[in-house]
């Protein structure tokens, strides 16, 4: 059997070498680096799994866990003695999947590593090619997309926006991320394609579902998948 790769973030070495002996021990594979700048260069590796702490001098955890979300998608279990409400809120609102207050027991993390883990290979092994929302459901393998079992005329570039948003949904994409990750940075299409493209979404959507929200619009932000309402 294969083992699950993790990479450990923290700039305390100390609890780095507990954790990772553990793990181990746990037939898991375990990576560690100390630094935000050190954590970007191992992204190239095929991890299943994300430890990151926050505080951390240069690049902290927060904002490393934005940068690895442009380049990833595997769970991120954030690490941290910062314990105020909003500090969990926003880690979980960047990207994050989890949080653990310090000082935890190594028991919980393995056990927190564990259930995401398994759910990562249940979406893999049962919804490996649909994904679901709402009134919407994607066909990974197709390229299509269908609201209340009818397909909706997307055209590529629109295709890919809502693919995008669905498969990152705790999210807030920016114009500019939206087109570098559909367009791409050498595109000599205009920023102001984005805002036509969700219109044009948007109104195709509304055509077949008129009374469901879809792609939300932070205002100074972005946008973002809208899950309000989400049946669970």
């Amino acid at each position: 059997m294969n083992k699950k790769k993790i990479l450990l973030v923290d700039d305390d070495e100390d609890i780095c070498c507990t954790i990772k002996q553990y793990l181990e021990l746990h037939h898991y594979q375990v990576e560690t680096v100390h630094s935000g700048v050190e954590a970007l260069k191992m992204m190239n590796n095929d991890f299943d799994l994300i430890v990151l702490d926050i505080m951390m001098e240069g690049i902290d955890g927060m904002e490393l866990c934005r940068l690895i979300r442009d380049r990833v998608d595997v769970p991120i279990v954030f690490v941290s003695a910062k314990t105020l409400e909003e500090d969990k809120v926003q880690a979980l609102a960047i990207g994050g999947d989890d949080y653990i207050t310090k000082p935890f027991s190594l028991k919980e993390l393995k056990a927190r590593i564990d259930c995401h883990l398994r759910r990562e290979e249940r979406i893999r092994s049962n919804e490996r090619y649909l994904l679901s929302s709402k009134n919407m459901t994607i066909d990974l393998l197709a390229n299509e997309v269908f609201c209340k079992g009818k397909k909706l005329p997307f055209t590529k570039k629109e295709y890919e926006i809502v693919k995008l948003l669905m498969l990152n949904q705790k999210i807030v994409f920016s114009k500019e991320r939206i087109f570098e990750r559909v367009w791409g940075i050498d595109s000599e299409s205009q920023l102001d394609t984005v805002a036509e493209s969700i219109k044009n979404i948007r109104k195709k959507i509304k055509a077949v579902d008129p009374d469901t929200s879809y792609i939300q619009t932070l205002y100074g932000l972005g946008y973002k998948w809208d899950v309000t309402d989400e049946k669970q």
